[in-house]
């Protein structure tokens, strides 16, 4: 049976997926309040927000690439013993 990778993920991926959407949401919300305020030191104090958001985002990729070849392995090693 196919299941939806978000059922079966490890809760460090979606630890990371949901960290880098916060940490993109919160400074893409400081992004816009400096504009707002025409406050240039808030752009740039959102700026490591947004990066870090970005690496966790590609972290979790890098995490279900992992947890996709591990899977895909026992697959083949079960595979193997029935034959």
């Amino acid at each position: 049976m196919i299941n939806d990778f978000w059922e079966t993920a490890p809760p460090a991926y979606k630890y990371a997926v949901f960290g880098g959407m916060g940490l993109t949401f919160i400074g893409i919300v400081i992004i816009v309040i400096g504009a707002l305020t025409s406050t240039a030191s808030m752009t740039f104090i959102a700026l490591p927000f947004v990066g870090v958001g970005l690496l966790a985002h590609m972290a979790s990729l890098g995490l279900r690439g992992h947890n996709i070849r591990k899977e895909l392995k026992a697959a083949e090693k079960r595979e193997a013993e029935r034959n």
